[in-house]
């Protein structure tokens, strides 16, 4: 079982926390880690992009010269790809790129994922993450304190005024695993994906993430 350190806003030492092995000490599936970015960014595409062939191209019904005896090579259309004005070889249509993965694959995925920034020491803990408003100053100084500058930060609660205040940080993205237990069945909000996670590099989790992420995925 991981033991890591947990800091407080302030950049300091508090105390230390232990990672459930179910989450963040699995074996890393490298290729379930590849499969799942490649979903993502595949099911992002709109897959809109068109050519016309040059059987959709207007014009070049008549054989520009003829076949025989002028000189110049062959030619029947003068919308085949070779012309000026001609159709695409093999022009794009509209398709969808979207696949599926499994759901167990899309979990061991994530933890793959979150156990790779635990082994490579890029995954930091920190008591809680509170600002009065939308303050991008502070949230800066918040994690300059923790020495980070790339960073995917993932909160416990649907925070606004920390999505807010990292909005306009470069290199700085956030994402949230929330738990709503008022009725009988918990309602599992979350945001977080192995693309984030690994584009990102280092990640930065509150204590109540951590408990959300455990409770959610092991």
């Amino acid at each position: 079982m991981a033991n890591v350190s947990v800091y407080n806003m302030e950049g300091k030492e508090v105390g230390k926390i232990d990672l459930n092995d179910a989450v963040f000490g699995v074996q890393v599936n490298e290729h379930l880690v590849h499969m799942a970015v490649v979903q993502q960014l595949a099911n992002n595409r709109q897959g809109t992009q068109k050519a016309k062939t040059r059987a959709e191209v207007s014009g070049g019904g008549r054989k520009p010269w003829r076949q025989k005896g002028t000189g110049h090579a062959r030619q029947g259309s003068t919308r085949a790809p070779q012309w000026t004005g001609g159709g695409v070889v093999f022009a794009p249509v509209p398709r969808d790129y979207s696949f599926k993965m499994n759901k167990k694959e899309k979990q061991a995925a994530l933890k793959s994922a979150l156990t790779s920034r635990v082994e490579g020491n890029k995954l930091i803990v920190v008591d809680e993450l509170k600002l009065d408003g939308i303050k991008t100053k502070e949230f800066k100084k918040v994690l300059d304190n923790l020495g980070v500058s790339k960073a995917l930060v993932i909160t416990g609660t649907i925070d606004n005024n920390v999505i807010c205040s990292a909005r306009n940080i470069p290199a700085i993205a956030t994402s949230y695993v929330a738990i709503d237990k008022a009725g009988e069945i918990k309602d599992v909000l979350s945001t977080i994906n192995v693309y984030d996670i690994m584009k990102y590099g280092t990640v930065v989790l509150t204590k109540e993430a951590v408990a959300n992420i455990e409770e959610v995925y092991a």
